[in-house]
């Protein structure tokens, strides 16, 4: 005779009484959404409303399969009836794909018959208890990516045996537990712990998803970790009907004033690609814009602008579909046009740069589907901007930068790096630069083989990149082991010391255990003598600019390269500070 738990779940399945709920995943850098993760609810007010009672009803009674296909069904179904953008994630158990009642083909079936592309679906493994047959489970997901799925892993850091998981399985999407989220923004462990992860998934070709983010400092620091994806309660509990469109409010307003140095080639600057186009106020009418439309058949938007603020554009159709309706002009003719006025618009400060303007339109593309986007200066009105001018320009930057890129890091190389100093020094402002030299590296590279040695200058130049703080900041990739870096604020030392520790400390994992102990390898010298070397080191030779004190970047370079060799005379891990080319006043560090 079935308990009363076992005649719930009968009635449950039978009668398919499951809610879909929907949490979004959204893309930090556009501020978009990626993507909703389905999650299952059992009857309210049931013992089994909760998924963990649910699941666990039906793993105890066998039926997990049947429960999870069902499940899966649902989902599929209520994403497709909502017509919600972006991919699905479907929760699935690694132990399902090898049930002997598992049928393989069935989500494929359903998707084709409602009309929904396999590659828009993301199946997530959720562990809930000690994965053994990895070889089942691998042939399981290779089969559905041969269909078009994407694979992701849930809760890395909570299972029984989340990184050999990770790396059996090689999912497309790895999501990082919500343990590891919580405080993230004062606690240094959690944030070692998920720079680590994000640095094995660049290895492993792998985006990463921050799970569980519930305040806005949490985000924030995400956000300024480079971690591409995210979910939690700041951006939006799950819900029945889901956000279709994240608030602004989350993240800033919608004008956008990014802090940027003033460049002196002003053709790389929001402010050329600016197009005179006079505003109206929110008080004009729609009989009045009417005309305007009319007179110029090319005009799509007109700016709208209170107290010399933009705060939004008409759009030429939002006008269009109220004037074509039976007696639109006579009865809304008179009427002003204020709610009309489309304010979600991409507000961009005209200093900013060509390069940070086309990271922020990307996010609004897809959600707008709008070519202009509003030029202000200091807050104030300017004019409108094309999206095609700057896609043009955007195009013309990387065909130069692609010419003179490193090939390996794709860092700038020489030339733009030259063009870098001296565009520095004509701002007559004052900044820091770094020359960045490996030590050891030829005995590792003859030893361990170029593509070790090629892994160690990728490690160091996402070290580097982390090292980053201000949008002013640059970074150029000399050729070998030697980089520059140049940086613009007064934590610039810390900025160093921080790179050294980071390398110390990432190094020796990229030793066999043997030279772990040793402290180093042995290796022929270029006289052929062999010779003990110790692990390999960073030495960073540092010079400040103040204004005025160098006229090319050929001063510079004399300058850094001095620094950098007295660098290198300091053993391990080193800092060495030339403090001042004028009081020729020497500061050295020796970190490790």
């Amino acid at each position: 005779m079935k308990n009363l738990t076992e005649l719930s779940l009968d009635i449950i399945i039978q009668s398919k009484k499951l809610s879909v709920y929907f949490q979004p995943v959204i893309e930090n850098y556009g501020h978009t959404i990626f993507g909703y993760e389905a999650l299952i609810r059992g009857p309210v007010n049931s013992s089994l409303h909760s998924p963990v009672s649910l699941f666990e009803a039906a793993r105890q009674q066998g039926r997990l399969v049947e429960l999870e296909l069902l499940c899966r069904e649902l989902s599929i179904l209520q994403f497709k009836w909502l017509n919600l953008p972006g991919k699905l994630f479907l929760n699935a158990s690694p132990e399902t794909l090898f049930q002997p009642n598992f049928r393989s083909g069935r989500t494929l079936n359903l998707l084709a018959r409602i009309g929904l592309d396999p590659s828009r679906v993301v199946i997530e493994l959720t562990e809930h208890s000690p994965l053994e047959n990895y070889e089942v489970v691998r042939d399981a997901l290779k089969h559905y990516k041969e269909m078009g799925f994407e694979i992701a892993m849930d809760d890395l850091g909570s299972g029984y045996s989340g990184l050999r998981m990770w790396y059996e399985l090689r999912p497309d999407y790895v999501k990082i537990d919500r343990h590891f989220m919580c405080d993230i923004d004062t606690d240094k462990v959690k944030q070692q712990f998920v720079n680590s992860i994000k640095n094995i998934a660049q290895e492993l070709n792998c985006k990463i998803i921050a799970e569980g983010v519930e305040t806005e400092n949490e985000y924030r620091f995400i956000e300024k970790m480079g971690l591409q994806f995210c979910q939690g309660y700041y951006i939006s509990r799950p819900a029945l009907l889901p956000l279709r469109r994240i608030p602004d409010s989350l993240f800033s307003d919608n004008v956008i004033t990014i802090e940027s140095t003033k460049s002196v080639n002003s053709a790389t600057m929001v402010n050329q690609l600016l197009q005179n186009v006079d505003a109206i106020s929110p008080s004009t009418t729609v009989e009045y814009c009417a005309d305007i439309f009319n007179q110029y058949p090319h005009l799509e938007s007109i700016p709208v602008v209170e107290e010399k603020k933009a705060i939004g554009l008409l759009r030429r159709n939002s006008l269009t579909n109220l004037l074509f309706t039976q007696y639109g002009r006579e009865l809304s003719g008179k009427k002003s046009i204020a709610s009309l006025v489309d304010s979600q618009v991409l507000v961009l400060e005209s200093s900013l740069s060509i390069e940070q303007a086309s990271i922020l339109i990307s996010g609004q593309i897809d959600r707008q589907k709008a070519l202009e986007f509003i030029i202000s200066s200091k807050g104030e009105y300017q004019g409108v901007g094309s999206v095609i001018d700057l896609l043009r320009e955007v195009t013309h930057l990387q065909i130069n930068n692609a010419r003179y890129a490193n090939p390996l890091t794709l860092l700038p190389g020489n030339v733009p790096i030259s063009k870098e100093l001296d565009k520095r020094l004509q701002l007559s402002r004052p900044f820091v630069i770094c020359y960045i030299d490996l030590d050891n590296f030829k005995p590792y590279n003859d030893h361990y083989g170029y593509e070790k040695g090629d892994q160690i200058i990728l490690g160091l130049t996402n070290i580097l990149r982390q090292g980053l703080t201000h949008s002013d900041d640059f970074i150029g990739h000399i050729g070998g082991d030697d980089f520059i870096m140049i940086l613009s604020t007064d934590n610039w030392h810390a900025q160093c010391s921080k790179i050294l520790d980071c390398f110390s400390e990432w190094v020796r994992h990229q030793y066999s255990p043997e030279h772990q102990v040793m402290g180093g390898i042995t290796g022929e010298d270029r006289a052929g003598n062999l010779q003990s070397y110790p692990l390999l080191s960073v030495s960073i030779g540092c010079v400040r600019l103040p204004p005025k004190i160098c006229t090319s970047h050929h001063d510079v370079a004399v300058l850094a390269t001095y620094a950098k060799s007295m660098a290198k005379k300091i053993r391990g891990n080193s800092l060495f500070v030339y403090d001042s080319p004028q009081t020729a006043n020497p500061l050295q560090e020796k970190v490790s």
